[in-house]
């Protein structure tokens, strides 16, 4: 044994010896190219599909399936993957079982391709007119499964979870009819109209799988339609009858939204659209564009407290401004013809950003917020990114790359590795745009005058026009003549290490500073996300047992050695709570003493100095000058 050792010692030791014996070097397997590439051609005869989504104890669906057949032969069927409005391979794949082919009642072979698990490759016999497949989808029954989709008083149906499509063909080309069965007692809401309902059972009009996956379903036990004006209405589902009912006035803000929305963009891009719309804290939260319809969800008291909803009241602006922006006008490069073919997000600081900038100016000409409180909205979106030390290595483009990188899952150090920021500070780029079209037009034009050029284009039609970089310059220029390029170029593809772009504040009127108390919006998002948000202070955040949630690079708790995961659990001597710490602060501000924090991870404990004499901060926008600025004019109603 000794002189096995010698051996492998004297051979590791020499890599003279290390040549005695040629290393295997494979070459890779090739993956044959089985999958045929969609084409904009009609695809011979209408699928139908039916879905029973009866089950509320188990949320079990079942599917049956018809398929037309081309030719006998293979023929590929695909499950979606990468999906609109997800920005990323959201297929959710693994909850579809018990998978079964059939043609004429004879049970056909099946296999899943070897290089893309989303197809499945079925041999169809001679003479077949059609195939049959049935299978379920598993919806979970807890959250680390997924997004709740069932309660026993509401689901949400989404039909690219439910259904196949033939490889080879536009998803727009492939018709579909489609059935579904519902809960007793249960009413639905969707973009689809139905053409015939036999009890539970109902039939919706034939239309693409494109637009069947753009049109998904809410039904629920405690159900109500408000029409909005416009062809729109919000159709609202709730954990009880008591989060049904809807005051006047609020009502009445929402039929504003839309108002104003249509003045903004001046044409309806769509023929007739729908709120779908959740108060539920049982199902799972979703905000979704589509673009005849939305899949929002907002907590219990959205109605019933509006005062307390406020962080909630910015969902339906940002998802209705979809319809024109992301949904009808779409980035090139994210425009695909099925849901196998990869998106790419490059221009997301578009479709999100200046949606983003949108919503926040509707839910103040609408008066779901007031202009007070949107004022207090963009200057704690404002003052967090300028937090973000990421800005320095990583451009404001890349982030549009992170619903691909991360898929949304938490991180260590955001502020730093940055996040989805292409929304936030794309919508800071467009207030800045905005900014520099009123200064340069004396007032007379804003982008109000881009966006009603550029997204809304003609009455009615829901259909798709794709843009380019070059487009928006050219939207740009043709409302005012400046170099936007350049720009662009610097506050979107270039990393920065000056702070967040604040110009579109400072040229409009405004500046940001830090005040000892949160403003309405700040406190009111820490009251629903019972936390508490010293990022402009301590440098990070805390949920209210004193867990610490998120810590910013560079910042006093990081220099501290803190991170997300450890627990406060004392302040000096006294047991951590809210308000000793903030006392600590108080007390400690401009003075040298350190404050003595006691941090628990696990089964340890340690001291913690931490370094911090200024006092609690929190932002908000304060009015420069006198009169009406650039901003007061965006955020009136028009």
């Amino acid at each position: 044994m000794r002189s096995l050792y010698l051996a492998a010692a004297l051979f590791a030791a020499s890599p003279a010896l290390a040549q005695i014996v040629p290393l295997s070097a494979p070459q890779p397997v090739q993956f044959p190219q089985t999958i045929p590439a969609a084409r904009d051609v009609a695809f011979p005869g209408t699928m139908r599909l039916d879905v029973d989504v009866s089950d509320l104890r188990q949320g079990i669906w079942t599917v049956r399936q018809t398929i037309p057949v081309v030719q006998a032969g293979r023929m590929t069927l695909l499950f979606p993957q990468w999906l609109p409005g997800k920005h990323a391979p959201r297929g959710e794949l693994e909850k579809l079982a018990g998978l079964t082919f059939t043609a004429g009642g004879r049970t056909l072979q099946w296999e899943r391709d070897a290089g893309e698990v989303y197809a499945f490759h079925v041999d169809v016999p001679a003479g077949a007119s059609e195939i049959e497949a049935r299978f379920q989808f598993m919806t979970p029954t807890e959250g680390n499964q997924g997004r709740i989709l069932v309660t026993p008083d509401m689901l949400n149906l989404q039909f690219e979870m439910v259904s196949l499509y033939p490889a080879g063909y536009f998803t727009r080309r492939i018709p579909v009819s489609a059935t579904v069965t519902y809960p007793a007692g249960f009413r639905s809401a969707t973009a689809l109209r139905p053409t015939a309902t036999t009890g539970t059972r109902v039939t919706y009009d034939t239309v693409s799988y494109e637009t069947l996956q753009d049109s998904p379903i809410f039904a629920g036990r405690y159900f109500r339609r408000d029409d909005l004006g416009q062809n729109v209405s919000l159709n609202t589902i709730a954990d009880s009858p008591k989060e049904v009912v809807v005051s006047a006035d609020v009502l009445q803000r929402h039929r504003n939204l839309v108002t104003q929305a249509v003045r903004l963009f001046g044409t309806r891009q769509f023929d007739h659209y729908d709120f779908l719309h959740a108060i539920t804290d049982k199902m799972g939260g979703i905000g979704l564009e589509h673009h005849r319809s939305s899949e929002n969800q907002n907590d219990p008291g959205y109605f019933t407290d509006w005062k307390a909803s406020l962080p909630d009241h910015n969902l339906l602006p940002h998802e209705f401004v979809h319809s024109w922006n992301g949904k009808h006008r779409r980035p090139a490069d994210l425009f695909t013809p099925d849901f196998r073919t990869p998106m790419r997000d490059s221009l997301l600081w578009v479709y999100e950003g200046q949606t983003q900038f949108w919503g926040h100016v509707l839910e103040a000409r609408s008066g779901l917020s007031t202009k007070a409180e949107v004022l207090d909205k963009m200057a704690n979106i404002a003052a967090a990114l300028d937090l973000t030390k990421g800005r320095e290595w990583r451009p404001l483009v890349d982030t549009t790359n992170d619903p691909i990188v991360s898929a949304r899952r938490p991180k260590a150090w955001t502020s730093w590795q940055r996040n989805e920021d292409y929304y936030n500070e794309g919508m800071l780029v467009w207030l800045e745009a905005d900014a520099i079209i009123r200064r340069g037009t004396g007032n007379r034009r804003g982008l109000d005058d881009f966006a009603r050029a550029f997204f809304g284009t003609r009455e009615g039609d829901w259909g798709v026009r794709t843009y380019t970089l070059d487009d928006i310059v050219a939207g740009l220029n043709a409302v005012h003549r400046y170099d936007w390029r350049s720009f662009l170029q610097q506050r979107v593809y270039e990393p920065s290490s000056a702070g967040a772009p604040l110009n579109g504040f400072t040229a409009s009127g405004y500046r940001l500073e830090y005040t000892d108390t949160p403003n309405a919006a700040l406190a009111a998002s820490m009251k629903s996300s019972r936390g508490h948000n010293y990022s402009w202070s301590l440098g990070m955040s805390l949920d209210r047992e004193g867990k610490i949630t998120a810590v910013i690079w560079d910042g006093p708790a990081f220099k501290a050695g803190l991170t997300t995961g450890q627990t406060i659990v004392a302040v000096g001597e006294k047991a951590y709570s809210e308000d000793a710490l903030k006392a600590a602060i108080t007390a400690a501000k401009g003075g040298t003493t350190p404050i003595p924090l006691t941090i628990k991870r696990g089964d340890s404990v340690r001291s913690v100095p931490l370094s911090w004499n200024g006092g609690l901060r929190y932002p908000r926008l304060i009015k420069t000058g006198e009169g009406r600025g650039a901003l007061d004019i965006l955020l009136e109603p028009k």
